[in-house]
């Protein structure tokens, strides 16, 4: 009896050692550009809260926003690296190490959210992020930013002709510097993290994005008027740097996965409920909010149609076939 008791005892220790190192303790350091309370940003923070609950508070979650580990480019390195373990940024923005990625910034296609969750959570989405790992990243999830639009500073923007001559910030991605130009702009890339010095001092006349990151980032202190374009519909990846990835066990790896891909139904529903209100709270400090009518947004959908076709081309023809039909465009 006492022999079966101790091999019981034994065999209880052992169980209890294997559930203790199920999840070791952690912590992440989570970045992202963007500021406190804009979705992206309220995303991280469920991801954090929702991790450290399931993991028994093993797995911990430090949220850095507003850009303090440093700009966009600089932290994937640093993923890269294994100095910073996640972020969140704009998956468009990862056609630097894989191209394809390009085909989530083709302007004014993407009018359907619903359409996008479908593609983003589906083979579409699963596989692009397939080919990270050989990026030293790993893609966990696809949130959202949303919708962009465009502001400035120095005319309301009614018409494809309103856009000619300004100097708008664009992010470091060679599509979108091609859209603006073909728009009739000046684009000018530059690092999120000078962007608002740039607009107050007059280094560039406008930017384009979110209404929640206008508002977040307060860009509306420095910018006058905004022009609802919809040119862009953003995703935003949910990125792991694989030096961190390879060290963890199987348990939090499927964990960390299931978050982030939990946590992104409710980021989607916060960004998209955060459009509208955002918007409101711009025009209510006074900006002056132009919606443009079908005829001016026909005129620019057409004049960017040259850039689409020259990146489409780039892209592997399978997954632009499949965007294409989904989200019901064709060039002509």
């Amino acid at each position: 009896m006492k022999r079966l008791v101790g091999m019981a005892m034994a065999l209880a220790l052992l169980v209890g050692g294997a559930e203790a190192q199920e999840y070791q303790n952690r912590t992440i350091k989570f970045a992202a550009t963007g500021q406190e309370g804009t979705p992206p940003v309220l995303g991280m923070h469920i991801f954090a809260e929702k991790l450290a609950e399931r993991s028994g508070g093993k797995l911990n979650t430090r949220v850095f926003s507003n850009g303090v580990l440093g700009g966009d480019v600089q932290v994937l390195s640093s993923l890269q690296g294994g100095v910073v373990e996640m972020m969140v940024w704009n998956a468009g923005n990862m056609i630097a190490q894989e191209k394809d990625f390009g085909i989530f910034d083709l302007p004014f296609i993407y009018q359907d959210a619903d359409v996008m969750d479908r593609l983003l959570d589906g083979e579409v989405g699963k596989s692009l992020t397939d080919k990270l790992p050989a990026h030293g990243v790993i893609g966990l999830a696809f949130w959202e930013q949303g919708f962009r639009l465009l502001s400035n500073n120095r005319r309301e923007v009614h018409n494809l002709s309103d856009i000619s001559g300004l100097k708008i910030r664009v992010q470091q991605n060679p599509l979108l510097a091609d859209m603006w130009a073909a728009l009739g702009a000046n684009p000018t890339p530059l690092a999120i993290t000078e962007l608002y010095t740039a607009l107050e001092t007059g280094a560039v006349d406008g930017q384009e994005t979110t209404a929640p990151f206008m508002l977040g980032s307060k860009y509306y202190e420095v910018q006058k008027y905004i022009t609802v374009t919809r040119h862009n519909y953003n995703p935003q990846i949910v990125l792991i740097g694989k030096p961190f990835w390879d060290q963890l066990n199987d348990d939090e790896k499927a964990l960390i996965i299931e978050v982030a891909r939990e946590t992104a139904i409710e980021q989607r529903k916060i960004s998209r409920e955060a459009q509208t209100t955002a918007l409101d709270k711009i025009r209510a400090a006074g900006n002056v909010v132009t919606d443009l009518d079908p005829a001016a947004l026909a005129e620019m959908q057409k004049a960017v149609e040259p850039v689409i076709e020259k990146y489409a081309k780039t892209f592997d023809p399978e997954l632009t076939k499949t965007v294409f039909e989904a989200v019901g465009f064709s060039l002509n």
